[in-house]
């Protein structure tokens, strides 16, 4: 077990289960949140990833897939892993705010016999600035082909990644103000910006997030959302969950008009809304990417609240 990891159970008792120590079917939780919480608090981030001068050469090809080891993994809820890659730590990993990562896993062969893949985009939530790691968090889904092939690594196995995969262009003060709807662990990528912006003393940028869920234990990365809010008064965030626990005291049901113009800066050239989750909320929150991945036209109750298609943009 890693000293992070040896720290982390110490620290909350069996919220977060070594893999060494995992066993099938059911497992200890104190709640998602609290367990990912601990293992990526602000301190420890911040502690374990201090650093040096920006020339240090970059872990990522964006043309060539490479190997990296995977250090240690976590369960962090009933259907959230959290996987920690190793990487020489003289370099720095090479990603930008906000881009992403696409990782690989074989998947038979063809009816010619060359090999098939199956390759997904994911956001690190680790500080892209850490040195010798990289943190990804992800859903395990039961016919996720790629999120299968996750839960079936352990220590010392490796992922094939590429890039970074470019998204939006985030640079300090771009907009006034920053909306951000997110479902599930589509709040990678909101992080990723939250970070870049509270962390910049000249990043006036003003971020109201909406993280909607299943239910309050789904919630991934609330201790962390909820220790930056504290923090940070330019950061304002809302959850919302389909089922409440009796002592809930968040937003219930989808996100709705009402929160969004209570919530998030209205329709303006000064504010941007990002929008990152599952098939069924992007359609109702902004419409999805069109074919070709581009944008696309926005739609749903962010096009009926007045905002165009310069003011969302879909992770």
């Amino acid at each position: 077990m890693s000293g992070l990891l040896r720290l982390l159970t110490k620290s909350t008792s069996s919220a977060v289960i070594p893999s060494s120590s995992r066993h099938g079917g059911a497992f200890p939780l104190i709640g998602a949140a609290a367990a990912l919480g601990f293992f990526i608090s602000p301190q420890l981030v911040q502690s374990d990833s201090a650093s040096e001068d920006g020339s240090s050469k970059s872990a990522l090809n964006p043309n060539k897939w490479i190997e990296f080891k995977l250090k240690d993994k976590a369960q962090v809820s009933h259907n959230s892993q959290l996987f920690r890659f190793s990487f020489d730590p003289s370099s720095k990993l090479g990603l930008d705010i906000a881009s992403c990562l696409l990782t690989r896993a074989p998947l038979g062969q063809d009816a010619e016999g060359k090999q098939k893949y199956v390759i997904r985009p994911y956001t690190p939530i680790s500080d892209p600035e850490a040195k010798g790691y990289f943190d990804l968090l992800i859903k395990v889904y039961p016919e996720g082909k790629m999120s299968q092939h996750f839960a079936r690594l352990n220590p010392g196995d490796v992922l094939e990644v590429k890039g970074p995969n470019e998204k939006l262009r985030y640079t300090p003060n771009m907009k006034k103000h920053i909306g951000m709807i997110a479902g599930g662990s589509g709040i990678t990528p909101m992080l990723q910006i939250i970070d870049a912006i509270l962390k910049n003393a000249d990043d006036n940028t003003q971020v109201s997030l909406i993280y909607a869920n299943v239910s309050p234990d789904d919630i991934l990365l609330k201790k962390k959302l909820d220790v930056l809010a504290a923090k940070h008064p330019n950061l304002k965030v809302f959850y919302t969950v389909d089922t409440p626990s009796k002592d809930w005291n968040g937003g219930v049901g989808y996100v709705s008009k009402e929160m969004v113009v209570k919530g998030l800066p209205a329709p303006s050239d000064d504010s941007l809304i990002l929008v990152c989750g599952p098939p069924g909320m992007m359609k109702h929150i902004s419409g999805d990417k069109a074919k070709d991945w581009t944008q696309g036209e926005v739609s749903g109750i962010l096009k009926e609240l007045g905002y165009t298609e310069s003011m969302v943009y879909k992770f």
